[in-house]
C-alpha cells in the first residue's frame, strides 16, 4: 500500500511524514528510519526525492546518516536562544500596563524574487502581509511588519489581531522549531517615525526574525522599536 501524495512538493510530504513520527514519539532517538529505497516504494517517488528529504532533515539536525549502515533519528536536545521570544502583550501586562494594537494592513501579496528567497517559496506564491502597531498605555512601542506562509500557518490572515497578537496565533498553529534573529540599529524612514511617533533624533532598533516549523519557514518579521521607549537585554550563562 502506498501513501497518497497531493498538492505539496513530494520531498516535503516525506519530510512531514518523518517529522510527525518523531514528534509523536513513535520514532525515538537512535531508531533507524526507512531507507531511501523503502521510502521510494512507500511513496511511489524517485530516489532523488527521498534523498532530498533525508538530506534536509539531516542538515536540520533531526536525522543522522551513517554511511553503509543507515539513517537514524538524532538525539534532540533542548536549546535556549540568546534572545527568547515572548508575547509582547504579556510583557506589557506584566508591567501592569494596558496593551492595545492597531492593524494597519493584513492582505495577500505575491512573493517577489527577494521575498521568495527569504520565505523559501516560489516567485508568485501567495503570502499574507500584516503590519501592526503594538502600544503600551496608548503609546506605540513596536511596529510589526510580518510575512506569513498560510500553507504552513492556515488561517493567519483571517484573524482579528486587536483581540490576539500574531505571536499567540502562530505559536498555536506553528510551534517553533528554529528561530533566526538579526538585531540592527537603523535610520528609520519617515513612515516608520510617523507610526511610532518618534522624534527626528530618536534611534530605531530593528529586530529581524524568521521562524521555522517542521522544516518550513512559517514567518518572517521586522520589528521596529523607538530607541527611547524600548530596551533589548538578555542574560547569558556559560555552561
Amino acid at each position: 500500500m502506498t501513501t497518497d501524495l497531493k498538492s505539496e512538493p513530494l520531498y516535503r510530504k516525506i519530510k512531514n511524514h518523518i517529522l510527525d513520527r518523531i514528534d509523536s514519539g513513535e520514532w525515538g532517538s537512535s531508531m533507524r528510519v526507512p531507507s531511501e529505497n523503502e521510502l521510494v516504494k512507500e511513496f511511489s517517488v524517485s530516489r532523488m526525492t527521498t534523498n532530498r528529504a533525508l538530506r534536509e532533515l539531516t542538515d536540520e539536525g533531526y536525522l543522522i546518516r551513517v554511511a553503509g549502515v543507515g539513517t537514524f533519528v538524532a538525539e534532540l536536545k533542548a536549546k535556549s536562544n540568546p534572545l527568547e521570544i515572548h508575547n509582547i502583550a504579556d510583557e506589557i501586562r506584566a508591567r501592569h500596563h494596558e496593551y492595545s494594537a492597531v492593524v494597519l494592513t493584513c492582505e495577500t501579496i505575491k512573493a517577489n524574487e527577494k521575498i521568495a528567497g527569504i520565505m523559501n517559496v516560489n516567485v508568485g506564491d501567495p503570502l499574507t502581509h500584516s503590519q501592526i502597531i503594538h502600544k503600551e498605555q496608548g503609546i506605540p512601542i513596536q511596529l510589526e511588519d510580518r510575512l506569513v506562509n498560510e500553507i504552513v500557518v492556515p488561517g493567519y490572515g483571517a484573524q482579528d489581531y486587536t483581540e490576539q497578537t500574531p505571536y499567540e496565533y502562530l505559536i498555536k498553529k506553528a510551534p517553533l522549531q528554529k528561530v533566526e534573529h538579526i538585531v540592527k540599529a537603523i535610520i528609520p524612514t519617515a513612515g516608520i517615525k510617523d507610526v511610532l511617533d518618534m522624534s527626528d533624533d530618536d534611534a530605531c532598533l530593528l529586530v529581524e526574525r524568521r521562524t521555522w516549523t517542521k522544516g518550513q519557514v512559517a514567518s518572517t518579521a521586522k520589528l521596529y522599536h523607538p530607541g527611547s521607549r524600548y530596551e533589548l537585554s538578555g542574560l547569558f550563562k556559560p555552561e
